[in-house]
């Protein structure tokens, strides 16, 4: 008696079902954590890769072409966990407001956390590894003061502030509103600041950019 006379489904027949191109790559990224926590950066190849997701090299690669491409997507994944583009809602808001939405403190990565130890990783491996170090400060702590800039320049041309330089009050604010990441890399045992503390540091840091330049910051 056949599956569907039996009020079974029918087996299912030929290749399995393909998985999202957003979920392939969101596993790739998941394997790519795990062997480079567990192996460093001269680990990450994509022979290991491919076998701690699963799937064939040929696969992956159609994802990713190379390390080159891999190792990016990694990092901007793991920064955009705490520091990410605002949505269009977020940037019709005042200037201190997208800031402070950008910089939100309750996002900063606890010591021991995936993006710690990759920068850890990092470090470890730049005199052997150049090419992927660079990587980790383009996507990572660069990219960080892009985004800074980019609300910068937008409320330059928005009239909310004057600034001649754009790119340097980026680096200001972002060296005065985030935590060195050596603190944590270095005093491993240091318990998580408390929310509140980092979130007045960040505010503390907005205004004093945004009051020095003549823009309104908000309460301080």
């Amino acid at each position: 008696m056949s599956a569907a006379a039996m009020g079974k489904p029918a087996p299912r027949r030929g290749r399995p079902p393909q998985m999202p191109p957003a979920e392939r790559e969101r596993v790739i990224l998941d394997a790519a954590e795990r062997v480079l926590l567990d192996r460093g950066l001269q680990g990450i190849t994509m022979d290991a890769i491919a076998r701690e997701a699963g799937m064939s090299k040929r696969t992956l690669y159609a994802v990713f072409d190379g390390r080159a491409a891999l190792f990016p997507a990694l990092v901007r994944r793991l920064r955009e966990g705490f520091v990410a583009p605002l949505t269009p809602a977020q940037g019709a808001l005042p200037l201190a407001e997208r800031l402070r939405l950008l910089l939100a403190a309750d996002r900063l990565p606890p010591g021991g956390s995936v993006a710690l130890e990759v920068m850890r990783a990092a470090i470890a491996e730049a005199p052997r590894q150049p090419d992927l170090a660079r990587t980790m400060l383009e996507e990572g702590p660069r990219a960080v003061r892009r985004l800074i800039r980019a609300e910068l320049d937008r409320g330059v041309a928005r009239g909310e502030v004057s600034i001649a330089d754009t790119d340097a009050a980026a680096a200001l604010l972002h060296a005065m509103a985030l935590p060195c990441p050596l603190d944590k890399l270095l005093d491993v045992g240091a318990p998580r600041e408390a929310p509140e503390t980092a979130r007045a540091r960040v505010d503390r840091a907005i205004a004093v950019l945004l009051r020095g330049l003549g823009a309104a910051a908000g309460p301080v």
